[in-house]
């Protein structure tokens, strides 16, 4: 994978985690959910539900109806720039929200929205076969990781 991306191994057994998939550019979003649910049974989650909602838009008020039942979330999007600027709509719009949600819940939400120019951007960082980068993955195994990191620092 990428220079400098930390490698993280943790022991996320008895979390239960939902993955929160948008729909659009199944390709892309087949890669993300397969590398994030992957990484979670790698950390040992095996409480996973997958919810799936039209677009990257609709993440944030999944994310928020479903935190509370949930000891972290992974959101899965990709944007794909166009020739207009709804492109930095909805990237912003998703950012803040899942941001937001994540700040005013206290539930870890691993961040894996893609923000590309183009489609063969979104593939090489998908994990797919001949990927140079797995970002679903990584957002579930961050999720795993932050929530371990704040049950450490409380109990200590």
């Amino acid at each position: 994978m990428k220079d400098g991306a930390p490698t993280i191994a943790t022991d996320g057994s008895g979390l239960r985690v939902a993955v929160v998939a948008a729909s659009w550019h199944d390709r892309v979003m087949g890669g993300l959910l397969d590398g994030s649910l992957r990484g979670l049974a790698e950390a040992g989650v095996t409480d996973v539900e997958v919810v799936r909602v039209p677009g990257t838009f609709e993440l944030p008020v999944a994310c928020a109806a479903l935190a509370d039942r949930f000891d972290a979330l992974v959101a899965l999007g990709v944007v794909i720039r166009g020739g207009t600027p709804h492109f930095d709509y909805v990237c912003q719009a998703a950012t803040v929200g899942i941001t937001e949600v994540a700040v005013r819940t206290r539930v870890p939400i691993g961040f894996g929205v893609l923000t590309c120019d183009d489609e063969a951007q979104a593939l090489d960082r998908a994990g797919l076969p001949g990927s140079a980068e797995d970002k679903g993955h990584g957002a579930a195994t961050a999720a795993v990781a932050t929530v371990v990191a704040l049950r450490d620092t409380a109990t200590t």
